[in-house]
């Protein structure tokens, strides 16, 4: 399954569309205002399925995933000095990012490669490629990618 991740142009929060090959919209994302990133994500009818919300005041950037309503864990920056890496607390999931933090690998110990995610140059906003095997790991790997760009966009 891939999933195309696009920033909109004009939003005074973070806003995303998140849409699958053939261009259909199968999530939105969007800000509130909060101390912190905070992103719902919702379906194609509008129901809210999602929320990565960021934990402020921590010495590395930590952000809290909720899928369906169910706290689903904790995705924390590892200190690092060449390429970005990131732990989701709670399960075997590791998130490797190249030197130019455009590229990304979600890998699982137990089940391998869950999630790559690319970046996408020369568009007027964030735009990211997510490619996921298991289609039953897709919102887990959106909400990851979520918090990633969160905590780009913070630290410039």
């Amino acid at each position: 399954m891939r999933l195309l991740f696009k920033q909109r142009f004009f939003s005074w929060f973070d806003s995303y569309d998140i849409y699958d090959e053939e261009g259909n919209t199968l999530f939105t994302v969007e800000g509130q205002l909060s101390w912190g990133h905070c992103l719902h994500i919702l379906d194609t009818q509008g129901i809210h399925i999602g929320t990565v919300q960021e934990r402020v005041l921590t010495f590395l950037p930590k952000f809290e995933l909720y899928a369906y309503g169910e706290y689903w864990g904790c995705l924390k920056k590892e200190f690092t000095f060449v390429t970005p890496r990131f732990v989701l607390e709670g399960s075997d999931w590791e998130v490797e990012g190249s030197f130019m933090e455009w590229d990304y690998s979600i890998d699982s110990a137990s089940r391998g490669q869950v999630a790559v995610i690319g970046k996408e140059l020369f568009h007027w906003t964030d735009t990211y490629v997510i490619d996921v095997p298991d289609p039953a790991d897709a919102l887990a790997a959106l909400m990851v990618v979520l918090a990633i760009d969160a905590e780009k966009c913070s630290r410039n």
